[in-house]
């Protein structure tokens, strides 16, 4: 299924103030948003774990490493691209990035160890090895720290998964970013 991304104009009523509230931030309606604009529910809940997500004891650059890291495991084109580009604007250290993108390890062992405990997290389907969970703690994260990681888990989980479904066609804002399956080493 394809499907076209909607616009404000187009989208239904329960859609529309979503897209016209994101169309003032971002100058332009995400097509990734333009697409769950078919179902208001799923814009809904995707814009409300995106904003509680944000109000995590997470930082930026670990809450992108989340988002980043369950999007290349998920196999997520449009949202590697578009997190790789909203990675660089908070500031997000390039090396990290790049070594996400290409699921290589993370020079810094707290984000390694978070970025293995996501990786497991969204793989085992929620059962991450009693490896992970305690490099995960000994790395200094706590046990509010996890559930929260599955905050951004469920977020990116249910835009990545839209836009397999939808096919959702990568913005020109992240065009510079695109990013393919194939850019990841086999497991």
């Amino acid at each position: 299924m394809h499907l076209l991304p909607l616009t404000a104009a187009t989208a239904p009523d329960a859609s529309k103030p979503i897209l016209e509230g994101a169309a003032r931030a971002f100058g332009f309606v995400p097509n990734l948003l333009g697409n769950m604009a078919h179902a208001p529910a799923l814009l809904q809940a995707y814009t409300a774990v995106s904003a509680a997500f944000d109000t995590t004891s997470l930082t930026a650059a670990e809450r992108q490493v989340v988002l980043l890291a369950t999007s290349v495991r998920n196999q997520c084109t449009y949202c590697v691209a578009a997190h790789t580009v909203i990675a660089g604007m908070q500031q997000v250290p390039g090396d990290v990035v790049e070594a996400l993108r290409r699921s290589q390890p993370l020079a810094d062992p707290r984000l390694q160890a978070l970025r293995q405990f996501v990786e497991e997290i969204v793989e085992s389907r929620g059962w991450p090895s009693v490896a992970t969970e305690t490099a995960f703690f000994e790395a200094g994260y706590t046990q509010a720290q996890a559930l929260e990681v599955l905050v951004g888990v469920g977020q990116k989980t249910l835009s990545n998964y839209m836009n397999h479904i939808a096919g959702t066609p990568l913005d020109n804002a992240f065009a510079d970013a695109a990013w393919s399956r194939e850019a990841t080493p086999a497991d």
